[in-house]
């Protein structure tokens, strides 16, 4: 009866909101970038290996590297690619976060009432997160920090630092549902006297059914989305990646430095 949906639920919530937006994106970031109005840096182990002033001031382990117009079209062409996706991976990994902590919000919000002392309480805790990932990779406006990492799936932005948050807030959401089933049950209970209990029940697991299906159709939708943002992410790091080699031919100081890699 009732498990079943809430299995239901968080099945969806995990396999549609958090792991569907980025399969097969086999892009490596092999480096870490900082990104700020004037500088875009290219970090290994905290030092800056590569930087880029303006539209094409090249540095390569601090020292400027004279460029050619071509060469220079090349670096201006790299960084501004950089600037336009580095901000698109994080755009995405949050959003995948946001369409999984507005499911869990809905169903306790259906279950307990909007603006109750639960929905209300969980909403608090997702905000504050929301706010912490932002902030951690978009310190300021155009500013933008992003590890090294691979993006076969795209929460594993996540890994380390907020999965364990999540985890809580989802473990949290989970016993708040269930305590919120047992209320519900209990008023219908006393709001329906006249009903026997198979009707009771069968009126409650309607009304959790239809719950479900109109939450599948939501997170789906949101799925669909965030899955086309993902693949033309993806389209977009092949065609800089393409970029970058033809870099690493035409300056030699680059060959050294490969940031993206497609496997």
């Amino acid at each position: 009866m009732t498990p079943k949906y809430l299995l239901i639920f968080f099945s969806l919530l995990y396999l549609l909101s958090f792991n569907s937006q980025a399969k097969q994106c086999s892009v490596n970031l092999n480096y870490g970038v900082i990104i700020d109005p004037s500088h875009i840096r290219i970090i290994d182990h905290g030092k800056t290996i590569m930087q880029i002033n303006g539209v094409a001031q090249l540095f390569i382990e601090g020292r400027e590297i004279p460029l050619k117009n071509e060469q220079q079209h090349l670096v201006a062409e790299f960084a501004n690619g950089i600037r336009k996706q580095i901000p698109e991976i994080v755009s995405i990994a949050i959003e995948g976060v946001d369409v999984g902590l507005k499911a869990v919000n809905k169903v306790i919000g259906g279950l307990t009432g909007e603006n109750s002392a639960s929905q209300q309480k969980i909403q608090t805790n997702f905000d504050e997160l929301k706010w912490r990932i932002r902030t951690r990779f978009n310190q300021s406006a155009n500013n933008y920090f992003i590890a090294p990492q691979d993006f076969d799936d795209f929460d594993d932005i996540f890994t380390g630092e907020f999965e364990q948050e999540i985890e809580e807030i989802i473990s949290d959401s989970i016993g708040t549902i269930l305590l919120a089933v047992g209320e519900a049950m209990i008023n219908n209970a006393d709001n329906e006297n006249a009903r026997n209990e198979e009707q009771r029940i069968s009126t409650f697991d309607e009304r959790m059914e239809n719950m479900g299906k109109d939450l599948e159709l939501e997170i789906t939708a949101s799925a669909k989305v965030l899955a086309k943002k993902a693949e033309q992410f993806c389209i977009q790091m092949t065609g800089l990646d393409k970029t970058e080699s033809k870099m690493h031919q035409a300056i030699e100081q680059l060959k050294e430095f490969n940031l993206i890699e497609i496997n």
